[in-house]
């Protein structure tokens, strides 16, 4: 039976930002699928998928603050790592208490990132414990 691979779930309302974290997956041989908001992910992606969600903080909608929450309701699994213009105190307590399974600001470090994400990717129970 064919292994299913992790899909990395890129959500930010700035074009050239998904395009670019888009292309550093593929670089890294990572499956990406790329949202403009929470609410696009939601209606457009399998809650239940295997992989991870890099959502940045600060966007019009479904925050991706609460989108921890609708998660959490809906018993999917998938951990998420925040990104943000904004790194301020607030901003990380804020990521801290949702749960987030990393915080980066942008503009990101790639590699620092793409290690975020195997470690989500090696550690399945992260997601469960989120």
């Amino acid at each position: 039976m064919p292994q299913i691979r992790p899909t990395v779930f890129i959500i930010d309302d700035d074009a050239s930002v998904r395009r670019s974290l888009g292309r550093v997956m593929t670089s890294a041989g990572f499956d990406s699928k790329a949202f403009a908001s929470v609410d696009e992910f939601l209606a457009g992606a399998s809650l239940h998928a295997k992989g991870c969600i890099v959502a940045d903080m600060t966007m019009l909608g479904i925050s991706s603050v609460d989108l921890r929450q609708v998660l959490k309701g809906a018993d999917s699994a998938l951990p998420v790592i925040f990104v943000t213009a904004q790194d301020t105190e607030e901003a990380r307590g804020a990521a801290r208490e949702a749960g987030a399974a990393g915080f980066f600001r942008k503009p990101v470090d790639t590699q620092a990132l793409l290690d975020a994400i195997q470690w989500t990717f090696d550690n399945p129970r992260l997601a469960k414990s989120a």
